[in-house]
């Protein structure tokens, strides 16, 4: 028997379809403090059931280039912060059983202060901003202000800064973060995704926190930004041999297909075609302008390039194209995505290739990305398909130096990474929603100084394990590379 319902009066249909208000968001994000309590995110969940540093660190290695690995362990030695860099596995498995607020945001992932640099916009302007996504995911805001306040905390320690000092730093960046999602939730929505931070402001915010000598290298390391493009980095990865344009062999960090391959591998011999047809899947994937720009070049050579710390023994290959002629060149990072860290915690991506998931990730969170970012899938040399993401290797790609920085200076360091990341959550989550739950008190800042202060206890133990591990034999490192 067919039921036939009322109509829904003009009334209950746009019930259905209005928008909550902004007002009504920040109230939601403020009955979330009911049971998610700001103070709660002071909480370290590690436990001596836990899952193992070293044995995450090596879980991870398993599909990863196993010549590499003790060059990765050697980096991560070099210091706790160091360690800090490398082990954000370790962090997504802390932050898997701590308090939620219940408020997503497409997460950087690993947003330590290293993380954040300079690089220049398509306009050619030389900006500030978070600048590696390889674990970007949606998920709870404050993993993200988590990581970065404990990697304030843990540069702190490194420089000798007290723990009184260390924690007014910690301090500053989260109410940094607070405040300007106050701020941008006050915003309409075009004013935020204009907003940015360029070269020039992030000078004059820090020129008065730094002595002569760390200003003047700052204003160097901004100059030097500029020149760090394809021409430099093409000076000094390739050379001529027999008339013939290549990359240059420096094993173990920079080695050329040609060394990694029989010399009688049939794929030796058509590596045009073989890259032509890797282009037709990658240019699908750039705006039509900067495909009919990439087109204009023509593939010369490839190399596999060590980079990072946390991402040594992942494949990330060099490939050298030509335009006009050998004098306009152009350097393309390749690099070996794999799921995000925090995949198994808050939920796999949408996305099935996991370089589209970078991708994607980047352009949302980025206030300007790579005129040739892009993704595909292909199969490597091993015979085994993997996901990949593009984007060129250097594009006035620069970073300052935690240790130029005076204690001062470091704090407002820190605030800007915080501005930074502030602004990226307000592009992809519900600013009004966060706003409302972080409030306008110190609670939630009190809250992350303490979780930055004993989870930067923790990351000195695993790193001492580490230490003792290499020292027993059980983990091969090499230091210095």
């Amino acid at each position: 028997m067919l039921t036939v319902l009322p109509p829904q009066t003009a009334e209950q249909t746009a019930e259905k379809t209005r928008r909550p208000t902004p007002k009504e968001r920040r109230a939601t994000g403020k009955a979330l403090r009911a049971t998610r309590p700001l103070e709660s995110h002071a909480q370290v969940t590690r436990t001596p059931a836990s899952p193992d540093a070293l044995t995450l660190l090596q879980e991870q290695a398993a599909d990863r280039l196993p010549e590499l690995g003790p060059i990765r362990y050697g980096r991560m030695l070099a210091s706790p912060f160091a360690f800090y860099r490398g082990a954000a596995r370790v962090m997504a498995s802390d932050l898997a059983t701590a308090p939620r607020s219940g408020l997503t945001v497409q997460m950087c992932g690993d947003a330590h202060v290293s993380n954040f640099g300079l690089y220049g916009s398509p306009e050619r302007r030389l900006v500030f901003d978070a600048n590696d996504f390889d674990e970007t995911l949606p998920g709870p805001f404050e993993h993200d202000v988590k990581r970065l306040v404990a990697s304030i905390v843990i540069a702190g320690r490194g420089l000798g800064i007290g723990r009184k000092e260390r924690r007014l730093h910690a301090l500053a960046a989260t109410a940094r973060y607070r405040e300007a999602m106050a701020e941008f939730a006050q915003a309409r929505d075009i004013e935020v995704w204009y907003s940015r931070i360029d070269a020039v402001e992030l000078q004059q915010q820090l020129a008065t926190q730094l002595d002569p000598g760390p200003r003047k290298r700052l204003a160097k390391a901004l100059e030097k930004a500029r020149t760090r493009d394809t021409l430099q980095a093409f000076g000094k990865l390739t050379e001529v041999v027999d008339g013939r344009l290549q990359i240059r062999a420096e094993p173990p960090l920079l080695e050329p297909l040609r060394d990694l391959m029989p010399a009688d591998s049939p794929a030796l011999d058509d590596l045009q075609s073989a890259f032509r047809t890797l282009i037709r899947q990658y240019r699908g994937t750039l705006q039509s302008d900067r495909r009919t720009l990439l087109e204009r070049y023509s593939f010369v050579d490839m190399a596999r390039k060590v980079v990072g710390v946390g991402s040594v023994g992942t494949r990330c290959w060099v490939v050298l194209l030509v335009g006009r002629d050998e004098d306009d060149p152009l350097l393309l990072q390749v690099k070996e995505a794999a799921p995000s860290v925090h995949a198994d915690y808050v939920g796999k991506s949408k996305y099935t290739n996991q370089g589209q998931r970078v991708v994607a990730g980047q352009r949302l969170m980025q206030q300007a990305s790579d005129i040739f970012l892009g993704w595909l899938r292909t199969t490597g040399i091993d015979g085994v398909e993997r996901d990949f993401y593009i984007r060129q290797l250097r594009d006035w790609k620069g970073s300052l130096e935690i240790t130029d920085l005076r204690p001062d200076g470091l704090k407002t360091y820190g605030e800007v990474c915080a501005w930074c990341l502030a602004r990226a959550h307000a592009r992809s989550g519900d600013r009004f929603a966060i706003s409302g739950y972080l409030g306008s008190s110190p609670a939630f800042d009190h809250a992350l100084a303490d979780f930055g202060e004993a989870y930067a206890d923790i990351n000195d133990s695993d790193h001492g394990a580490l230490a003792a591990a290499v020292a027993a034999g059980r983990v091969a490192a090499t230091p210095d590379v």
